[in-house]
């Protein structure tokens, strides 16, 4: 996802006088935040290649949709806004609301993997106002941590994903009259699943996936895209540095052993690359799992 200060809808607020940006983070994974508050303005998004979820956390019952003036706003209040909607705001008063941005390669790899289905099947429910207390709690804890803190980095990124697999199983639904082409069949898309999984240690290449689905790595790569998102490379990279998680959170792993078993060719590599995805090294992110236990 390009850098929170590129998106649509950060970029909408952060135009406007009379909004201020309280703080922002990047959350790793496609996942970015940030908490506003906003007075007596109007605000429109037009299309964002991104999709956000809003959550009030305090006034806005003199804030409505332009075209439905008579539903407003209130504390715990959540707005799910899908890639590619338009709206226009009112704000009346005083608000202070939390954002959180999506990049759709994100949302793809959450359908893969909570949904088991096809990202084109699904599409995100444009939902205003929403009463929905276990997504506005995670919210309310999300903005009350330090996000600038290495040790809270897990639970923020945990609490991040939590609100996107809420909303995958509670604002997702089936694309109506779509027709799907061009995309690997259920059964490919589980043998090739699985075989990845299995083989996170192994140098993957792209012919060698191709050949599992008798596919020419041209179509194999075009049709892998379509059916999970995100190019082959990407995927396999993303699940890499999952099960790296996970062998931090499991394991007392060198990291030099923890990079080889995820195919990574070096300590540094695996370092560097982790870095990039999560915002923290992994001698970071094994020290905050490590204050999370002895916190509990």
């Amino acid at each position: 996802m390009p850098p929170i200060e590129q998106l649509h809808v950060f970029q909408s607020m952060n135009s406007s006088p009379n909004a201020r940006l309280h703080h922002t983070a990047e959350l790793g994974d496609g996942l970015s935040a940030a908490i506003w508050s906003n007075h007596h303005d109007t605000r429109s998004y037009l299309a964002p290649s991104h999709h956000t979820l809003s959550c009030y956390l305090a006034g806005g019952t003199g804030t409505f949709r332009a075209e439905r003036p008579d539903q407003k706003g209130a504390p715990g209040k959540l707005c799910v806004m899908p890639a590619e909607h338009q709206s226009s705001w009112v704000i009346n008063g005083e608000i202070q609301l939390a954002h959180l941005y999506i990049s759709q390669e994100q949302f793809a790899l959450a359908a893969v993997r909570t949904l088991d289905r096809e990202p084109r099947e699904l599409q995100l429910r444009e939902s205003t106002f929403v009463d929905d207390p276990d997504q506005a709690e995670r919210f309310r804890q999300l903005t009350q941590l330090n996000w600038d803190e290495p040790a809270e980095r897990l639970l923020t990124s945990s609490l991040a994903h939590s609100m996107l697999s809420h909303a995958l199983l509670s604002q997702v639904g089936r694309r109506e009259g779509l027709q799907l082409r061009g995309g690997l069949a259920p059964a490919h898309r589980k043998r090739l699943r699985d075989y990845i999984q299995a083989n996170l240690d192994q140098p993957l290449t792209l012919g060698h996936l191709a050949g599992l689905c008798a596919l020419s790595e041209y179509h194999f790569a075009r049709m892998f895209n379509l059916s999970f998102g995100l190019p082959p490379h990407r995927y396999v990279l993303n699940q890499r540095l999952q099960h790296a998680q996970f062998l931090l959170r499991s394991s007392a792993l060198e990291f030099a052993e923890i990079a080889l078993a995820c195919g990574f060719s070096s300590a540094s590599h695996f370092s560097n690359r982790f870095r990039q995805a999560f915002n923290a090294t992994p001698s970071q992110y094994r020290q905050s799992v490590a204050g999370n236990s002895l916190a509990r």
